[in-house]
């Protein structure tokens, strides 16, 4: 049989054919996303002349509002549009976005102690992060829910080797695009690393549409009722159409103001603690409360990991800029292909960690998931002190070598490794049945808030002011160990911690009741 053939069962090396358009999509989609990401904070900082902590405060507006967008995106995909349909919506608009960040003008100036940015082009820039704002929340949930609707049940043995055939799509496009997207842009000029990041989004937009034969059960749930004529004549797909328009504007003011990003979150934080305390109090049997308690509390940890681990795009990437020797074999690596190091971790160590765990499984050594959070939170702060010692042996100079930055992204890598595959696997697990589908959205609304906490930290680490002034190599290396101290001792603190409170949180999951090795079992209050 051929690996790729027009079989829909098993056209694409023995998985359902509609599999190859969406992971070809998916790639190019995370190849357009990573390779703008790995430029952002250089773009704000050296060409729109912004401090380190106003680019690093942006930046986490923009990264924590694609988080929390896939939560409204796949509501409106699984009550109305369709995930075909929003992910097309959602590759539309990311193509908008990305092509207009392309659009750089002239750099910006200080004249009379003043920064003179060009008008319109700051502008362009935040409307076209809004753009990928609101197409991420789209398309992020929405094409990975297509990927689960090929395979006709849920105990298709094909569909875990699915999932990890589709993420590979991920890494491998956000390992090229941080090497190409990296390397245009601070060689040759910005507009030709978003450009290339722009194109290959319209690649995936193409890729996509090409393959609309192969999807299954991905149109909208009552046709009828989206197409049929509401206000103004209007049908509501072209009023869902309009929203996400109008989304565009709101996220277009939402990434220039952190602090109402900021209030939203904690909002929406608020009520969600306040609804599961009254859902635990009131509706959960002894064991679903606890095991609520122990989720709400890696929920919580996972926070801090992703705090920690966001780094990659501020202060790293501004470390990497200004103290760090890139040399490699004679060439000057670029600071923002610096951040290539994570997804070729990934890729390489990704298969040795799964064989690992199940191993270890075998054995009935495999850490539990409370372990595994504490340890993950140990290793990314392990390599900030990786960071702490570099910075301790440099020259004069105060560049720290390569070997440093290589061996912190391991740590934050094997850290990832770690937690982020254990992640919607506990979710599933120790969710009570009717609240799974909240507790995802709680989930990704974390990560959403950690990418916002993670702009404090950048913050803190700023080595330079409005107008480009930087300080010295020597003073800038004071300020980043510091910080990197500080994050090393906390955090370091914490998932020591969490490694000691391992057992009392596994118990609270109560791993061993029935409903968790039986199928189809489900709990007292479902």
């Amino acid at each position: 049989m051929a690996w790729i053939s027009n079989d829909p069962e098993r056209g694409f090396f023995g998985h359902p054919r509609g599999l190859a358009p969406l992971f070809f999509a998916e790639m190019w989609e995370r190849f357009s996303f990573y390779g703008m990401r790995a430029l952002l904070t250089l773009y704000l900082v050296k060409h729109f002349l912004y401090s380190d902590g106003t680019a690093g405060f942006i930046y986490a507006s923009y990264a924590s509002l694609n988080y929390a967008m896939p939560v409204i995106g796949g509501l409106i995909a699984d009550r109305y549009l369709g995930s075909r349909k929003a992910v097309m919506l959602g590759a539309i608009l990311l193509v908008c976005g990305h092509i207009g960040m392309a659009f750089e003008g002239s750099p910006a100036q200080v004249i009379d102690g003043v920064v003179v940015r060009q008008s319109p082009y700051d502008q362009i820039m935040f409307l076209s992060l809004a753009f990928i704002i609101t197409g991420v929340g789209f398309l992020k949930s929405n094409i990975s829910t297509m990927v689960g609707k090929l395979y006709g049940s849920k105990d298709d043995p094909r569909r875990d080797p699915g999932y990890t055939i589709f993420y590979m799509g991920v890494n491998l496009g956000s390992f090229f695009s941080t090497i190409a997207c990296g390397y245009l842009g601070e060689t040759y000029g910005w507009k030709y690393g978003f450009g290339l990041a722009g194109i290959g989004m319209v690649f995936g937009l193409i890729v996509f549409a090409r393959g609309t034969k192969w999807y299954r059960n991905s149109e909208a749930p009552d046709p009828v009722k989206l197409s049929k004529p509401r206000a103004f004549g209007l049908s509501l797909e072209w009023m869902i159409y309009i929203a996400a328009v109008i989304g565009v504007i709101i996220n277009w003011q939402l990434v220039q103001n952190h602090h109402v990003v900021g209030s939203l979150l904690l909002s929406v934080v608020a009520l969600v603690v306040v609804g599961l305390i009254w859902f635990s109090i009131t509706q959960c049997t002894k064991i679903e409360r606890e095991r609520l308690i122990a989720m709400m509390l890696m929920i919580s940890l996972s926070v801090v990991f992703w705090t920690l681990f966001e780094q990659a795009g501020t202060s790293l990437t501004l470390f990497a800029d200004r103290n760090s020797d890139r040399s490699l074999f004679g060439l000057i690596i670029p600071a923002s292909v610096v951040q290539v190091f994570n997804p070729m971790f990934i890729v390489l160590l990704g298969p040795l960690f799964s064989w690992g765990w199940v191993a270890l499984a075998r054995k009935g050594l495999e850490p539990s998931t409370p372990m595994k959070f504490g340890l993950a939170i140990i290793q990314v702060a392990l390599g900030f002190g990786a960071l702490v010692v570099g910075g301790a042996v440099v020259g004069e100079d105060a560049q720290t070598g390569l070997i440093w930055l290589v061996l912190a992204y391991l740590l934050h890598t094997t850290g990832e490794l770690c937690l982020s595959p254990v992640g919607l696997s506990m979710i599933s697990r120790l969710s009570v049945a009717r609240i799974t589908a909240m507790m995802m959205g709680v989930w990704f609304l974390s990560s959403a808030g950690a990418h916002y906490l993670a702009g404090f930290i950048a913050d803190a680490a700023s080595a330079s002011a409005e107008g480009g002034a930087v300080l010295s190599p020597q003073e800038s290396l004071k300020v980043y160990t510091g910080v990197f101290y500080d994050l090393l001792i906390w955090a370091g603190g914490i998932g020591v911690a969490v490694c000691v409170a391992s057992p009392l949180i596994r118990k609270l999951m109560h791993t061993d009741a029935a409903d968790m090795h039986t199928e189809g079992k489900g709990s007292k209050a479902a």
